[in-house]
């Protein structure tokens, strides 16, 4: 039975403990059902990424510093490869296309290729069942985003990229209950992993490179993985490593709430607020594209018809995702301006409009300069950092306003089972229909199996 330590101040320890101690039976079924539907979508956008150029470099690295292994990568069956370089793969080809799952109200993590690609890697390996999966999975997501609410989401003001730095200790903490280990273990496996900690934004601020951010999220399932085997063969860290001084928070946030850590542990779960991405493009951008999609449904209008385009937005926006001419297709999505341009010439939900020369569409090109990015109040309250305000001058005189706080697939508007569907199908075109939807319900009934293995293949 699940137990909370408590009153001891060591809040390291404190999450060590719990997820060393979780079971599948102390997990909610809502949460249960919410880890199932994160695993399965991670499989999708996993497919889809692994046929991107990028994620073929990757692959073929991790295919020749990993063989002799065990563990299928996401998406590009065939030799396997040893658990923390398929951990890598996954975390990287899962995020490929910024179609991977977040938090909302965000915290900068990203469970479905962090968990998911640590767990999926180490699982295999260890021949674990599915419900083995779904537990470590939880006790890694409960675990790491407390750690990304703790830093208030200002490790990205500092330049750093978030989930290449909490990821680390939800790898491995997923990896290490799928290995069994006890709650001393798990504590020096959090310990080594904030040593571990990689990832700038750099990427946001040059005209080149951005092949790198696909890399963060791989990087952080990787050194979860390691973190984990080091810890359960006895290498150890410290026991103070989130909380303590010259520790994780104190190193990588602007004035944490440590206080968040162990805040509502074991009784409210952050699993539940996971969200699953529509567009892809970067979070900031959904509420625009979504906003922008509905204001053409109802008034029928072609980018061609657009005089100007004013955004209200978050600070965050403003200083990160305002970048009207991107020279590269992960600039062009991590942009706000040139996202919503592109949502009014070619359909967002299909992650090929991002390709196919988008980024040198002298249309989009032209409408995304056109787009001014201001600040809007609403996203300035807490919890609310996505909202955004829309006003649209039209060519013919028409001025068209709407603001927006939701799209599909965040924990308040959630994707039913056939959006969820659709959504894998799409991403997995390559496999054909009948496969697509056969790996698709397998996934589904992930909770069922004895063994995870040949679930991939």
């Amino acid at each position: 039975m699940l137990a909370v330590a408590g009153g001891t101040g060591l809040a390291t320890r404190t999450l060590a403990g719990f997820a060393a101690d979780l079971d599948y039976d102390d997990i909610p079924e809502p949460v249960r059902e919410r880890a199932g539907v994160c695993l399965t979508d991670t499989v999708g956008v996993a497919l889809f990424g692994a046929g991107l150029p990028w994620s073929r470099i990757i692959i073929d690295y991790a295919r020749g510093a990993g063989q002799g292994g065990a563990s299928t990568i996401l998406g590009a069956p065939g030799a396997k490869v040893h658990a923390p370089l398929a951990a890598l793969a996954n975390g990287a080809l899962a995020h490929a296309f910024e179609l991977d799952s977040l938090r909302k109200p965000s915290t900068g993590v990203h469970p479905g290729a962090i968990l998911g690609g640590s767990g999926f890697a180490v699982g295999e390996e260890l021949r674990s069942s599915g419900k083995a999966l779904l537990t470590a999975f939880v006790a890694g997501c409960e675990v790491m985003s407390r750690i990304g609410a703790a830093t208030r989401h200002s490790s990205e003001l500092l330049g750093f990229h978030a989930p290449g730095l909490t990821g680390v200790f939800g790898a491995a903490v997923t990896a290490g209950r799928l290995m069994g280990l006890r709650p001393e273990q798990m504590t020096n496996a959090l310990g080594i992993s904030g040593s571990l900690c990689s990832g700038v934004l750099k990427f946001a601020k040059s005209a080149s490179g951005g092949m790198v951010k696909r890399l963060h999220l791989g990087r952080a399932a990787e050194g979860g993985v390691m973190a984990a085997t080091l810890a359960r063969d006895g290498f150890t860290g410290p026991e103070t490593i989130l909380e303590g001084e010259f520790g994780f928070l104190a190193t990588y946030a602007r004035e944490p709430d440590a206080g968040k850590l162990t805040a509502g542990l074991g009784d409210s779960w952050e699993t539940e607020f996971i969200c699953l991405k529509r567009f892809p493009c970067h979070i900031t951008a959904h509420t625009p594209v979504q906003g922008l999609m509905e204001l053409q449904e109802e008034h029928r209008f072609s980018g061609a018809d657009v005089e100007a385009l004013t955004i209200g937005a978050s600070e965050k926006v403003l200083s990160h995702h305002v970048i009207p001419e991107p020279k590269d297709i992960m600039a062009a999505q991590y942009s706000v301006p040139f996202s919503a341009a592109l949502a009014l010439y070619r359909d967002p939900r299909d992650p090929r409009s991002f390709l196919d020369g988008a980024i040198d569409d002298p249309d989009i090109l032209d409408l995304s300069r056109k787009v001014k990015v201001e600040p809007y109040e609403e996203a300035a309250k807490p919890g609310n950092a996505w909202a955004s305000r829309i006003e649209v001058r039209l060519r013919d005189g028409r001025v068209l306003e709407k603001t927006v706080d939701d799209f599909e697939g965040t924990p308040s508007r959630p994707m039913d089972g056939d959006a969820r569907r659709r959504k894998f199908t799409t991403l997995a075109a390559g496999l054909g229909e009948a496969k697509a939807n056969a790996l698709f319900e397998s996934l589904e009934g992930l909770a069922e199996r004895a063994s995870i293995v040949g679930l991939l293949e």
